[in-house]
């Protein structure tokens, strides 16, 4: 579980452990917050280990990935979930750095965590099958302003989603991507509270009147639940989609 000290990828982890699964909780800065996530997961019954690695780092992926199997057993699933969104600006503002961070995390991240779990899982290579579930989001087919660079890097992912599905259906391997609109969670609000300059409350007020469903943001709860359904074998026969987890908002677009 990439990126799993907070919002969706915590909740993720707490669900996935709910569920059975054995959790490498990893993070990059968060260390705190990570062992929060593990602490509640032993709280209630679970087995799981925080673990430390930037995934723009190729070594400290590698390393991740031997921690887990180490402690917890053979890999069975991934959750690429680790993101940043590079900061909001107008494309004239763009810097060759948050362009270079933006892609290294999302999406050469989510290609080198794909590959040590395909590695893992191949029958091919003697594994046993397994799932692999990218978070993406709604941004990569709306619009989405000031993040240019971070709506780019969630197409490569939807898109690296649907080759490795082609790829390795036969070796027992599923992939399928999320698109969660904009959740209810800190790093989303806080985020685009402040890049408009507006109070959190104004703007959950706003996008609340926007989502058909429920008239109010999902949460990172509503993402977990799609993520683990999606490593269920009650979706054994689907591979290869990108599925919008946003309460009817991308039913409007286009």
């Amino acid at each position: 579980m990439t990126g799993g000290s907070r919002g969706i990828g915590a909740a993720v982890a707490t669900l996935a452990s709910e569920r059975g699964y054995f959790v490498a909780v990893n993070f990059s800065t968060g260390e705190a917050e990570a062992k929060k996530v593990v602490d509640a997961i032993a709280a209630g019954g679970g087995h799981a280990i925080a673990v430390q690695a930037d995934v723009s780092d190729e070594q400290q992926i590698m390393r991740m990935f031997q921690t887990a199997e180490q402690q917890l057993g053979p890999i069975k699933a991934l959750v690429n979930n680790a993101g940043v969104t590079g900061g909001f600006a107008r494309v004239e503002e763009v810097t060759s750095a948050a362009l270079a961070k933006v892609f290294a995390v999302n999406v050469a991240g989510t290609i080198l965590c794909s590959r040590e779990a395909v590695r893992r899982l191949s029958t091919r290579r003697g594994g046993t099958g397994g799932a692999i579930v990218n978070i993406s989001s709604l941004a990569a087919v709306a619009y989405a302003p000031g993040l240019t660079a971070y709506k780019l890097s969630k197409i490569g992912m939807n898109m690296l989603g649907q080759q490795l599905a082609l790829g390795n259906a036969k070796y027992g391997i599923r992939v399928n991507t999320i698109m969660p609109g904009l959740m209810d969670t800190p790093m989303a609000i806080e985020g685009h509270a402040r890049a408009r300059n507006i109070p959190k409350a104004e703007l959950r007020a706003e996008r609340d009147k926007r989502v058909p469903l429920r008239a109010k943001m999902g949460t990172a709860w509503d993402v977990a639940y799609a993520a683990l359904f999606l490593h269920s074998d009650e979706s054994a026969f689907i591979t290869g989609i990108a599925l919008p987890v946003d309460g009817g908002q991308s039913a409007r677009i286009g």
